[in-house]
């Protein structure tokens, strides 16, 4: 069986360097009690170097734990519509973690942005699979002068982390030349009151957004979409 090794070496590496940083802090205090003072200072710069790297690893594991696995065409969300007002809308976003958001929205359309991260060729052969993660949600103006004179509806879905693979890639590149790609996907769909959609990512890293049941098709058909 392969595994998700970028995934998995990250925490391993932590893993190793905090036990490594650990037996150097049990050195330090050997020799520093038997006075060898240069030794100790010696060994505490590997102490540093090594809580360092195990720090780093730490966090772009955190990192990676943003992100969903894609594999094949995977699920991503379960978008719910209710209307309340002419173009105000109360959707329900159910994401594939399990997690769900209730926003609120102005607008004709619903739009859902994620992210994506693509590894190089030698990663995958490896077993890495790209990832992706849910980024936001906002309400859309069919109409191109409504659209330029009321801006839109955007709310935050899939919470935001501390430590971003996504930013990472870009702050320090040199330090992630495993990642092939990264870059944003989108899907949008009709709002209409009552309308159920499931929004899914290909395995080419394309969002795709479908009617969730037959009532929603029959809207989307009365709608003229």
């Amino acid at each position: 069986m392969l595994f998700d090794i970028p995934a998995i070496l990250p925490a391993v590496a932590a893993a190793v360097f905090g036990l490594a940083a650990l037996a150097q802090t049990f050195a330090v205090r050997r020799r520093w009690r038997a006075r060898r003072r240069l030794s100790a200072c010696h060994r505490g710069a590997w102490l540093t170097l090594l809580l360092a790297a195990a720090l780093l690893a730490a966090g772009l594991s955190v990192s990676l734990s943003g992100y969903q696995r894609l594999i094949a065409e995977a699920p991503v969300a379960t978008v719910s519509v209710r209307a309340f007002a002419p173009q105000q809308w109360a959707l329900r976003v159910d994401l594939a973690d399990g997690t769900h958001e209730s926003v609120q929205l102005a607008g004709d359309e619903w739009q859902l942005d994620a992210r994506v991260i693509k590894w190089t060729p030698r990663a995958v052969t490896l077993g890495a699979q790209p990832l992706y993660r849910v980024e936001r949600v906002s309400g859309r103006w069919r109409d191109v002068t409504q659209a330029q004179s009321q801006a839109p509806t955007v709310a935050a879905v899939g919470g935001e982390r501390a430590l971003d693979l996504w930013r990472l890639r870009h702050e320090f590149p040199q330090w992630l030349s495993w990642i092939d790609a990264d870059y944003g996907s989108a899907a949008y769909m009709p709002m209409l009151d009552g309308a159920r959609y499931t929004v899914s990512l290909a395995a080419g890293g394309g969002l795709v957004a479908r009617p969730a049941d037959e009532a929603t098709a029959q809207l989307l058909k009365a709608s003229g979409w």
